[in-house]
């Protein structure tokens, strides 16, 4: 009767494990593909050269440089799109790379490979790309948007994420759990019970009490108590006063 009733059970876990490891994969590969055409996105962007801004675009080594430029010499709009455009375009990195990274220090495994991939493609551009140049300051402002977008969006998205991938391997260790040692029920039914019958409370075992001895009429018998071995003064003492009763007695006749 067990196998039987729990034959349902186990095929609903079955399932449902089948349906979280199909979404786990789904889940994985859109994020992969979005992965992939942001890259697409980001070579596009960053390394299409640019002939009119050769004589323009320096290097930039000094962090807070390109700021200040935005800040001074354009307007607002040119500023904010400037500014804007490298925090978005680095806000991807902080959505798809907590997913497709381990969970364990998820935020800094996000974090270096952000900064890797910017540097990288930083200096493709200064290295090869005709109108682009290295600067320190895209590197911080996508690095800022890979961050923003993490604590906005990728963490809660990447912890349900994770929590679903994990949920299968946790079921067969909590029904282990939950199944009885020695094949020993955990409530205190009787396992012989038959079935469409109330299985009845098992009984208690009572704590075994020691016979009490009693004498031939029945009464309780009080235990003999054994007299202590005499020390030698006591027996000396005695051995006296023997002596001086014998005397005694002697006198007297």
């Amino acid at each position: 009767m067990d196998a039987v009733a729990a034959r349902p059970e186990r095929d609903g876990t079955r399932s449902r494990g089948w349906g979280r490891l199909l979404l786990r994969v789904s889940i994985l590969v859109l994020a992969f593909v979005a992965m992939v055409g942001f890259s697409v996105v980001l070579a596009k962007v960053t390394l299409t050269p640019s002939p009119a801004s050769e004589e323009l675009v320096k290097s930039n080594l000094h962090p807070g440089r390109s700021l200040r430029q935005y800040a001074e010499d354009y307007t607002f709009l040119a500023a904010c799109k400037q500014a804007g455009g490298n925090l978005v375009l680095g806000m991807p990195f902080g959505i798809l790379l907590p997913i497709l990274v381990p969970r364990k220090l998820r935020m800094l495994r996000m974090f270096v490979l952000t900064v890797l991939v910017i540097v990288l493609v930083e200096l493709v551009q200064g290295a090869i790309v005709r109108g682009r140049a290295f600067d320190v300051d895209d590197v911080i402002l996508n690095t800022a948007g890979a961050l923003l977008a993490y604590l906005l969006v990728g963490r809660r998205l990447s912890h349900r994420y994770h929590v679903l991938a994990e949920e299968p391997a946790r079921a067969p260790a909590a029904r282990e759990a939950r199944r009885p040692k020695n094949g020993r029920p955990k409530t205190g039914t009787r396992r012989n019970a038959q079935p469409g019958k109330k299985a009845e409370p098992a009984r208690k075992s009572e704590p075994r009490t020691k016979a009490v001895p009693r004498d031939k009429t029945g009464a309780r018998a009080t235990p003999r108590r054994t007299a202590a071995p005499a020390s030698a003064w006591s027996r000396l003492r005695h051995g006296v006063r023997r002596k001086k009763a014998a005397r005694g007695r002697s006198t007297k006749r």
